[in-house]
């Protein structure tokens, strides 16, 4: 009998079907025969209808709303294909749940990003690659490979390409002090000045603007940001930059959870135009939301991971 090859396998957890597909497009791969099934009682059921003993396998899976849920989703599923004798089994996160909880902010606070990783470590996986992970020191969280994709090049490609936005008239904004790395590369991959938002949080939730430093008068900006939730801190941060005659406000933001009447509110706020990526699926946007989509990157950087080559090259 002939030995089987060793085959790259794509599956896809219901929390992101589209974007699933779309990484697949680009490989040139088909989604992989798997079914996610409820028993009576809500408990998740997987269903894998093909082989995959001995193949390296890729689950995709965003741990968006409702995030316990697909949380769960992906635990079973890893067990499923370890069960099934995969040969590897990297996981694709784009949007990490619990990833905002990576630290004791108070006394006898959980460190929830810290748990969500041993879950998954323990569940079977090999290696883990997210998109724009909220705080860079779960990377530590993990005892197994685990890759942090950045989403500025996509970002900066598609403003370059967009009709009536002057890069040489730019200036990128980070909303936070703790954003300041991001919107520094941002800064630098475009070629433009960086302004920094000083914010405060009096409550969970809650966002208000104390100061900016940096020149915005008469300029184009482009705050960017890894997640818009609730959308009180962008609104709060718009306000901010009109105030200090900004000429016009763009928003580029990687993860939409868009909680809440956030939707409304960005849509009346004085931003011009707000990209987001796909990791998360949306569904009705207003005229004001852009979708720049993610799968590429993704897609890249899954056949660099199968193939043995760097992935942080992507991001030169």
């Amino acid at each position: 009998m002939p030995l089987r090859t060793n085959e790259m396998k794509v599956f896809a957890g219901s929390s992101n079907v589209e974007l699933s597909r779309k990484i697949a497009k680009y490989l040139g791969l088909n989604l992989g025969r798997c079914r996610v099934e409820k028993f009576a009682d809500g408990e998740t059921n997987i269903k894998i209808d093909e082989t995959v003993r001995g193949h390296d396998v890729f689950i995709i899976q965003p741990t968006c709303p409702p995030v316990n849920e697909r949380t769960m989703e992906l635990l079973v599923m890893i067990d499923a294909f370890r069960r099934a004798s995969a040969n590897s089994i990297a996981v694709i996160m784009p949007y990490y749940g619990y990833a905002r909880q990576d630290r004791k902010a108070r006394g006898r606070d959980p460190i929830s990003a810290k748990l969500v990783a041993n879950l998954i470590t323990v569940a079977g996986a090999s290696r883990v690659l997210t998109v724009d992970i909220h705080a860079g020191q779960i990377q530590g969280f993990f005892d197994i490979p685990m890759d942090n994709l950045l989403s500025f090049p996509v970002f900066s490609k598609h403003l370059r390409e967009l009709g009536g936005i002057n890069i040489d008239d730019l200036v990128v904004v980070s909303p936070d002090i703790g954003g300041v790395k991001r919107a520094s590369k941002f800064a630098g991959k475009l070629g433009v000045s960086l302004a920094i938002l000083d914010k405060r949080r009096p409550t969970d939730n809650e966002a208000e603007m104390v100061n900016l430093i940096g020149d915005v008068k008469d300029k184009t900006v482009v705050i960017i940001d890894d997640i818009i939730d609730t959308g009180h801190s962008l609104v709060e941060a718009s306000k901010m930059l009109h105030k200090k005659k900004a000429k016009k406000i763009f928003v580029c933001v990687t993860h939409a959870i868009l909680s809440g009447d956030s939707k409304h509110m960005l849509s009346k706020s004085p931003i011009k135009k707000i990209f987001v990526t796909d990791t998360v699926p949306q569904d009705g946007l207003p005229e004001k939301f852009e979708v720049v989509s993610i799968a590429p990157l993704i897609g890249e950087a899954m056949m660099r991971i199968r193939k043995n080559l760097s992935v942080s090259i992507l991001f030169k």
